[in-house]
């Protein structure tokens, strides 16, 4: 019997970027909210979204869709995956602005302060709830909506999020509990 192919249109993986860059910024807003007990509009850039999290999560799509009744082995590359992609992401962060978003220097079994333990835990339980649970449902609400209207909500978040990443690239979200800069 021979596998079926999945292919999707652009707009389905820009949706899904959204909604997980989304997803990432409200787990951070909240994460926050708990811990220092303020709200605090996290990232780069101005608006509810975190683009490490859309590039994360694509990535993970990509490239563990296969394994999804394998959790464990998706748990395990989620959490490499992702630990390699926020320690660049640092690195480059740090190197275009002489800034650093985030710094788990006092955290167990860190690297450079860039990555940590219990972050690579963390990512490795969201990439197997990622590609385990969210995408068999994402793929179920995406052919729900639409063409027209999954178009139009694509090309309107592509344009306010052009215009985001435009203003940011002179004036990034930083300040207290944002970055250290």
């Amino acid at each position: 019997m021979e596998k079926k192919k999945i292919s999707h249109e652009f707009d389905y993986y820009a949706l899904l970027f959204f909604l997980l860059a989304f997803i990432g910024w409200i787990w951070e807003v909240l994460l926050y909210l708990c811990t220092a007990h303020a709200f605090i509009n996290r990232g780069v850039y101005r608006g509810p979204y975190l683009p490490i999290y859309g590039v994360g999560g694509l990535a993970l799509c990509f490239l563990f869709r296969p394994l999804q009744r394998k959790p464990l082995r998706v748990f395990l590359l989620s959490a490499a995956v992702c630990s390699v992609l926020e320690y660049f992401t640092s690195w480059f962060l740090e190197w275009l602005w002489g800034i650093r978003w985030w710094d788990y220097s006092g955290h167990f079994l860190n690297l450079n302060g860039r990555i940590c333990l219990v972050g690579a835990v963390v990512f490795g339980l969201g990439g197997t709830a990622l590609v385990c649970l969210l995408l068999p449902l994402y793929d179920r609400l995406y052919r729900e909506i639409p063409v027209k209207w999954r178009i139009a909500i694509c090309l309107f978040l592509l344009l306010v999020f052009i215009a985001d990443a435009t203003y940011c690239a002179v004036r990034p979200n930083t300040g207290r509990g944002i970055s250290s800069g």
